[in-house]
């Protein structure tokens, strides 16, 4: 039994606040805490309705170390979940190690002014975590997160050598809204307006934002325009199975949401530099984020289903083999659930699932790692305890045959 200190109180900390309150015999005591207080209480209010379980609440800055600091003195947390925003893994990180206490997230950092994905800034800690005994976790969402333990898993029990894995994930639900994100909007247009990128012989190659798109076929969803985009699990992924050919990722988009997304382009509303309206400096994009629908608040109405996956091609006993791994998650029955539309649900499950693993020492060593260097097999079983059941196909047919 630990206790856990969980920071942010988005969507998918909801989430995660909720799952890990079902389970008190793993974690003992639970302190929420974010910038904005009221979110904060609001959360725990549910919390308590749902799981008959209070958990403590506080309000820290998460860019301030010294705030961060003194709230884990004071609650003397076994772990920190971070589920605020990836700008902000580096002062967590930075907390943490003062404080020796163990570290998850579930998005890698990123720099305010640049959009940047890209694991260096975090793995630059492995030595100063090594050496104060603590662990670091880094993306232990669903993608990056699932995505990894589902490549570790064919590694370990599918393959002698993998060396194709296109990563596929759709969002086939429908919230009702003329334009809405399903994450935080200012991190989710971020991600989708920078370049493309993806792994090919040992190189990165660079594509144009949004320049590639295929139809892919998603179970029990269908054909679904699928856009290449770079995500960061590729980065960790690549360098963990260096006998990877390649490796991308795809993710659907329809044709209104990219209309709006080109629109609000074209006008400037996506840019992240500062602009003077009326004596004022603002970020367009952060202006963006405050006009457009909470991510938290679209789960009510929400329907369909998700679809994200890992199909993967390469070598077993001398043989070509393919072998494609998923999981669906419906909108509606998470909301029935814990409240939460289901990206939500499939980012803070995982993130539950990869500190339980942490606290149990199922997954333990000291230093800074991603998901796929542990043995995938307790997390795939929790994966189906829990609320994400995945699923299976070895050559049945093949997706990607490029």
């Amino acid at each position: 039994m630990s206790k856990v200190l969980i920071i942010g109180a988005g969507g998918v900390g909801s989430v995660v606040v909720k799952k890990c309150a079902l389970l008190p015999e793993v974690f003992s005591q639970i302190m929420l805490a974010s910038r904005t207080l009221s979110k904060v209480e609001a959360i725990a209010k549910e919390t308590q309705a749902l799981t008959g379980r209070s958990i403590e609440t506080a309000q820290v800055d998460a860019d301030n170390v010294e705030e961060l600091i003194a709230l884990i003195k004071k609650f003397e947390p076994k772990l920190v979940i971070n589920v605020a925003l990836p700008y902000q893994d580096l002062p967590i990180m930075d907390a943490c190690l003062a404080t020796k206490t163990h570290y998850l997230d579930t998005a890698n950092y990123e720099p305010k002014d640049v959009a940047k994905f890209e694991y260096s800034w975090q793995w630059a800690y492995q030595e100063r975590f090594k050496e104060a005994g603590i662990m670091a976790l880094l993306g232990c969402g669903f993608d990056p997160g699932v995505t990894g333990v589902f490549t570790a898993y064919a590694a370990k029990h599918h393959f002698d050598q993998i060396e194709y894995l296109d990563i596929v994930d759709c969002n086939a639900g429908s919230h009702g809204k003329a334009f809405a994100t399903n994450f935080n909007p200012e991190i989710n247009i971020r991600e989708i307006t920078q370049r493309g990128k993806y792994w090919l012989e040992g190189k990165w190659q660079e594509t144009e934002p949004l320049e590639i798109n295929r139809m892919i076929n998603y179970p029990e969803v269908g054909p679904k325009k699928s856009f290449l985009l770079y995500h960061e699990e590729l980065e960790s992924l690549a360098k963990n199975f260096p006998t990877l050919k390649r490796a991308r990722f795809w993710m659907t988009f329809s044709d209104e949401y990219i209309t709006h997304l080109r629109v609000l382009e074209n006008v400037g509303m996506t840019r992240i530099d500062e602009v003077e309206y009326q004596g004022v400096k603002i970020v367009p994009l952060q202006f963006l984020k405050a006009v457009l629908p909470e991510p938290s608040s679209l789960g009510e109405n929400y329907q369909g289903q998700t679809s994200i996956g890992c199909h993967i091609r390469g070598v077993k006993d001398g043989k070509h083999k393919y072998y494609y791994v998923y999981n669906n998650c419906d909108h509606a029955e998470t909301f029935k659930e814990v409240g939460a539309q289901a990206i939500s649900y499939t980012t803070g499950v995982p993130a539950m699932i990869g500190a339980k693993m942490m606290l149990e020492g199922k997954w333990f060593k000291a230093g800074v790692y991603n998901v796929e260097e542990f043995n995938p097999d307790p997390f795939m079983d929790d994966l189906n305890k829990y609320g994400l059941p995945w699923h299976q196909k070895v050559n049945e047919f093949v997706e990607f045959n490029d």
